[in-house]
């Protein structure tokens, strides 16, 4: 296969959120919360059991209430909001005002890193004259990321679920994102981290290679190894 174009997702894969000990650290210092230290590490316990994160670890339960507009949150940025919120306000924090101040915080460029070799394979595509999208199930605009990371010239399109109404696998999603950066599906392979998700795009008739979605430091080359860019 001669690659002609290049799919990536977003979380855990070219960015990885801040763990959730520094999301929260970082939320109660800017709104001036002191909280004794054993109050702070049950914080990010329940806040951890929770899944409050976004792109954080996985909920170890989803509250009844929220299944259904857990299943259908990248679909709009309210329902986004609705569901993270949600699940934070499962743990009992000293000020209400919290839970939209986390929320609000995971949204923010600095509470994103990139991975180590993602700014040199998408710089090397760029070089090869390989064509790049990114493709991802999300309820808030990550392009102020990308900017911010100084990526996004690195970037030829985004095809973000709540700004199309569809959320991965769903082919429609990656045809819209084959059609933005001009090429054949047939000639692009997506570059994901969620076997389910991701791997929709191979309906399509993309080929899919996949990373860990592993913290920042332990994955110094993943991106590296898939072989995107010609040798």
């Amino acid at each position: 296969m001669v690659i002609k174009g290049v799919l990536f997702d977003f979380s855990g894969t070219l960015f990885r959120i801040e763990p959730v000990r520094d999301w929260l650290a970082a939320v109660l210092r800017e709104e001036g919360v002191d909280v004794p230290a054993e109050d702070f590490e049950r914080y990010v316990t329940g806040l951890t059991e929770a899944g409050a994160l976004p792109g954080g670890p996985q909920p170890l339960r989803v509250p009844e209430g929220l299944a259904g507009a857990m299943a259908r949150r990248d679909l709009s940025a309210a329902l986004h909001r609705e569901v993270y919120t949600g699940l934070a306000r499962g743990v009992a924090l000293p000020d209400p005002g919290l839970y939209d101040a986390l929320y609000d915080r995971h949204m923010r460029p600095e509470a994103w890193l990139p991975y180590p070799d993602a700014s040199e394979v998408l710089a090397g595509l760029r070089r090869a004259g390989i064509a790049v999208g990114v493709v991802s199930n999300i309820g808030w605009d990550l392009r102020p990321v990308f900017r911010a990371h100084g990526l996004d010239a690195l970037v030829d399109a985004y095809v973000l679920s709540f700004e199309h109404g569809l959320q991965k696998p769903a082919a429609g999603l990656f045809r819209t994102a084959c059609t933005l950066i001009g090429r054949d599906p047939a000639e692009v392979v997506m570059v994901g981290d969620n076997r389910g998700a991701d791997g929709g795009a191979a309906a399509l008739g993309c080929e899919v290679r996949f990373v860990d979605h592993l913290p920042v430091a332990q994955r110094p080359d993943g991106l590296r190894s898939l072989g995107l860019i010609p040798g």
